[in-house]
């Protein structure tokens, strides 16, 4: 999964908590996350790439839409991406050092 976009993992997300949805149902709940228009070229090349990578299966609801389900890898890759998530923000939280693993502030002039 590191080597996809995030936008492209957020697909992935969405297609977890669906039951085969099409293209407009992601599209909508994309929309709903960014808060702002998600053009269909770039939704479709996305659900294409992960399509090709057999993370997303691409099946037919009828004759002019398409369904799209995410692939047991494409679950073992979220799961891993929740694991690795999880398990970074919990050093950070957990460090005795945190200070010295955060990036120092800098305070900038403007003249």
């Amino acid at each position: 999964m590191h080597d996809l976009t995030a936008f492209q993992r957020d697909v992935l997300y969405v297609l977890a908590g669906r039951n085969e949805p099409h293209g407009f149902a992601i599209r909508d709940e994309l929309e709903d996350y960014y808060d702002k228009r998600i053009n269909t070229g770039q939704l479709y090349p996305s659900l294409d790439r992960l399509v090709e990578k057999g993370l997303v299966e691409k099946g037919k609801r009828d004759q002019r839409t398409n369904a799209y389900t995410l692939t047991r890898r494409g679950q073992r890759e979220i799961d891993a991406r929740t694991d690795w998530e999880t398990q970074q923000v919990a050093t950070l939280s957990h460090d005795g050092n945190d200070e010295q693993r955060l990036p120092e502030k800098r305070h900038v002039q403007h003249v």
